[in-house]
């Protein structure tokens, strides 16, 4: 007897019209999305309020379309305009209509105050549902690709030989108009155009010359901090009958590294190490931190090449929603510097914080032997003049310490990793550093989002 199969027919229209709630479960992610937007304030959104132009859409629509896409791994105008024809959840979401790629470009770029209030209302969502764990935070950084290529970029060295090279071009360019006015002959190269891209381009490469130095002297500001911090603990030590050891710290120079790189497409960008240091790539520095969790408490752009001087700034960025409720923060070696924690372990006025820092002081293995896998015996009592990162490095051998730590690995590294793979972010389509944050915080919000549909699914489970 033949097989009886579903009867497929595509050319009768349905009676009905269709309803699109009948083709989404009642479970579904993006209802979570709708009622989240739905309290999200709409008073930072920028809209026409004349109504004149092109029709616009309701602002809590286009961010909700922005932040289901987001967090479904859609993340061009043009990829986000396709779904809301193809993408039942979409279509859902956007009540059938289809806004073009221009505006859904044009909302996302002009609403970065929008986005970061509702960064704050998701936060505030969490703590009401009570899915927040926000004693223990961990920070990280992330490097993102920027919207430019390394190639169009050139290093301080190499913008001083290329003007060198440009002005003799343009001296010899001179010379052969001056000998084809002499013999009244014509010349092959069109001359004016060829000293105007030349004096073009001596132009652009001393202006990348001027950015790299004023920058070099910015990070050499930044450094002093530190560096005063090192000299006051080696006199301590003078001071107490001990001899420092090492060699006695250099004072941060102003002057340009010969590698230190401008980029001609973002030019707030840098060239950063990526992939464990086994490449570099023309990106920006993503810092989180994170609960316990796996929520994203706090956010930020950085575009410094490594995380010597993000703690404090990326400590700063959580949230005051939550920001109270912190007690300790914890960070890898990246991070560590004497003066970093105790900034954040104390406040201007010298007072505690209240919030305990716990940094590697070095590269930590992930390998790990018998021995070190067997219960570990306090560490013995620390020397009365011990250095800060003697202190430090004792603190994270405590029980308290060890236990501590271990959550950096299991909330801030595993959100990096659903935003990169499971989210499928690798590099950022907008340039500059102002609208790279914006589309940062948008991540952050739909990740946020994401993970709470995840944890409130898990609470209903139980």
């Amino acid at each position: 007897m033949p097989a009886r199969f579903v009867n497929l027919d595509r050319q009768t229209p349905m009676l009905l019209p269709c309803d699109l709630r009948d083709w989404l479960p009642a479970d579904h992610l993006v209802h979570f999305i709708l009622d989240a937007a739905e309290q999200i304030p709409t008073a930072h959104f920028r809209v026409n309020h004349r109504g004149t132009g092109s029709e616009q859409y309701p602002p809590t629509m286009m961010l909700s379309l922005l932040i289901y896409c987001y967090a479904t791994g859609r993340f061009g105008s043009r990829t986000i305009e396709a779904a809301t024809h193809s993408d039942v959840a979409v279509r859902y979401l956007c009540a059938n209509h289809h806004p073009d790629h221009d505006s859904i470009c044009a909302f996302r770029t002009a609403n970065q105050a929008a986005f970061q209030a509702a960064f704050v209302t998701v936060l505030q969502l969490a703590r009401e549902l009570r899915l927040t764990r926000v004693g223990t935070v961990s920070v990280d950084g992330t490097k993102l690709a920027a919207n430019a290529s390394k190639h169009a970029a050139v290093s301080y060295q190499r913008a001083g030989e290329l003007i060198a090279q440009l002005q003799l071009e343009v001296q010899e360019l001179v010379t052969r108009a001056e000998q084809a006015d002499t013999r009244q002959a014509k010349e092959a190269l069109d001359i004016p155009a060829e000293l105007q891209r030349r004096e073009q381009r001596v132009a652009s490469l001393q202006q990348a010359r001027q950015i790299i130095e004023a920058r070099a002297k910015e990070i050499a500001a930044a450094q002093q901090g530190e560096h005063q911090a090192k000299l006051a603990a080696r006199a301590a030590q003078r001071d107490a009958g001990q001899k420092p050891r090492g060699p006695e710290p250099k004072a941060p120079s102003e002057v340009p590294d010969p590698k230190a790189q401008y980029n001609f497409t973002d030019p707030e960008s840098r060239i950063m190490k990526a992939g464990n240091g086994s490449h570099f790539e023309q990106a920006y520095n993503a810092q989180a931190a994170v609960d316990q969790a796996m929520l994203i408490v706090g956010q930020r752009v950085s575009a410094a090449p490594n995380d010597k001087q993000e703690l404090v700034a990326s400590v700063a960025a959580i949230s005051p929603v939550v920001a109270d409720d912190v007690q300790a923060v914890l960070a890898d070696s990246g991070f560590y510097s004497a003066a970093a924690v105790q900034a954040v372990e104390q406040k201007p006025d010298g007072t505690p914080s209240g919030v305990s820092a716990y940094a590697a002081v070095e590269k930590q293995t992930h390998h790990k032997t018998v021995a070190q896998l067997l219960p570990q015996p306090e560490p013995a009592a620390l020397p009365e003049h011990a250095t800060p990162k003697e202190q430090m490095a004792h603190r994270l051998k405590t029980s308290a310490g060890r236990t501590l730590y271990k959550l950096r690995k299991q909330t801030v590294e595993p959100v990096f990793g659903i935003i990169k793979e499971v989210m499928g972010l690798r590099r950022f389509r907008l340039r500059g550093w102002e609208k790279v944050s914006l589309e940062w915080t948008l991540v952050c919000v739909s990740y946020n989002l994401k993970r709470l549909f995840r944890l409130k699914s898990l609470a209903v489970a139980r």
